[in-house]
């Protein structure tokens, strides 16, 4: 942006300003800055970017943004204001429609990458489109995302995370999407958000800034449709909007409206989670054919049911994160695909006081479901709760990963393992520690 841009949409006071010519970017990273750049202090919990100011003029910086007083004499450029990361924010919202792409936000207590990655698939067949990378939801990666687009970029996908009420509000405030879409409101979460009310409440934020000529594709979920506001056009979907014509392992094939599809992935939530896909390239005229060749080039991501063969053994790692909605459902599919079942289960984190109980409810909903010979092994203390209800199975509980890993050097050959839990258990580890010998 030019200086005069950049100074318009913060609302900064000046208090040095070197006339200049051309663009001058944002940077918040002394360690990539670029000659010519605006640094821009960011804050957090444990650190203060205004403590680099100096460094960052060294590195090349043009100038900076202050919220103190003291600032580099050899700034040509010093812009004051009371919030580095709101400045940011604005500084986002203000590009996003000077470059003027349709934006698209994702949300969910679970599938939001894996959604944001099959709408990228179909998307691009048409459009110049860019994505949030990796799990980058919050707002820094909504302000990196946006700053990623140039004069070409047709549509914007951001996804968006939260940890507590208003703060995907805060992210489709800055947005202001075209489109939004839920994927799920479940139990992800419920510790932070108290219930199951707030969760949705939470997720229905994405459409308080969404176009009142956009439109909001969301899950078909009693609290959804409670809760959102939104007096524009919507759409609620679910596996009963489908017919499953196929179910492989590492495939899937389906009628929705009339017109079949196929994705290269396992589990009826895939099937939803490219409804929402489908929906979103209809919304922006794509043609059945074209949407078609993108969920056909959609490929799992890392820890999102990645397959590789280790040892005697065919792994599935689906460990990116986990809920007891998400487990109990990419187990259920696991379970109906693959012979020669091994289930490697672990904590889930973020539960609140019912944490025990959810474990254990997710043990009794498997137990229904699991096939005579199936062998469940747990890692954790928490996830001990779900072994306790597979009682009738082959079941072993161990307490960290170089345990698990022990445990399945032992299993039968070519038995198919299946991986969830969540992040923080490192169920990478597991794997790893397989590949070592």
């Amino acid at each position: 942006m030019k200086l005069e841009e950049i100074i318009k949409a913060s609302g900064a006071n000046i208090i040095k300003a070197t006339e200049t010519i051309g663009n001058i970017e944002i940077s918040t990273d002394t360690r990539t800055i670029k000659t010519g750049d605006l640094y821009l202090p960011l804050k957090g919990a444990n650190f203060d970017g205004e403590n680099f100011l100096d460094k960052a003029i060294e590195s090349g910086a043009i100038g900076c943004f202050i919220t103190r007083d003291e600032y580099p004499e050899n700034a040509q450029i010093v812009l004051k204001v009371e919030n580095t990361l709101e400045t940011y924010l604005k500084l986002a919202n203000f590009y996003r429609h000077k470059i003027g792409p349709k934006v698209l936000a994702i949300t969910g207590s679970s599938g939001k990458t894996t959604t944001k990655e099959m709408v990228f698939a179909v998307l691009k067949e048409k459009f110049n489109t860019v994505k949030t990378l990796s799990n980058h939801n919050n707002e820094i990666g909504l302000c990196q995302t946006i700053f990623s687009t140039d004069e070409n970029t047709e549509v914007l996908i951001v996804e968006m995370g939260m940890r507590g009420l208003g703060e995907i509000e805060l992210l489709s405030r800055y947005a202001e999407p075209d489109i939004a879409i839920i994927t799920n409101a479940g139990t992800a979460h419920l510790g932070r958000l108290g219930s199951l009310d707030n969760i949705a409440i939470a997720k229905c934020e994405i459409a308080q800034h969404l176009n009142p000529n956009g439109k909001l594709i969301a899950h078909n979920n009693e609290r959804l449709r409670k809760f959102n506001n939104f007096t524009g056009e919507k759409l609620f979907y679910s596996i009963e909007d489908a017919k499953v014509l196929e179910r492989k392992a590492g495939y899937t094939r389906f009628i929705y409206k009339e017109n079949e599809y196929e994705i290269f992935t396992e589990g009826d939530f895939n099937v939803e989670n490219a409804i929402s896909a489908i929906e979103a390239g209809l919304t922006l005229a794509m043609t059945p054919d074209e949407i078609k060749r993108g969920l056909a080039s959609y490929k799992p991501i890392e820890k999102r049911w990645e397959a590789e063969r280790v040892i005697d053994l065919n792994l599935i790692n689906d460990s990116y994160n986990a809920n007891p909605d998400s487990m109990k459902a990419s187990v259920s599919a696991f379970l109906g695909l693959y012979p020669h079942p091994v289930v490697v289960l672990g904590d889930m984190g973020e539960l609140g006081e019912t944490e025990a109980e959810l474990h254990t409810q997710v043990g009794k909903e498997i137990a229904k479901i699991a096939p005579k010979g199936t062998i469940f092994l747990t890692v954790g203390n928490l996830s001990r709760n779900i072994a306790k209800e597979l009682k009738d199975f082959d079941v072993t509980s161990v307490g960290t990963t170089s345990e698990a890993a022990e445990f399945l050097r032992k299993a039968p050959k070519n038995s198919n393992v299946f991986f969830k839990a969540s992040r923080s258990m490192k169920f990478e580890e597991i794997i790893n520690y397989l590949k070592e010998i």
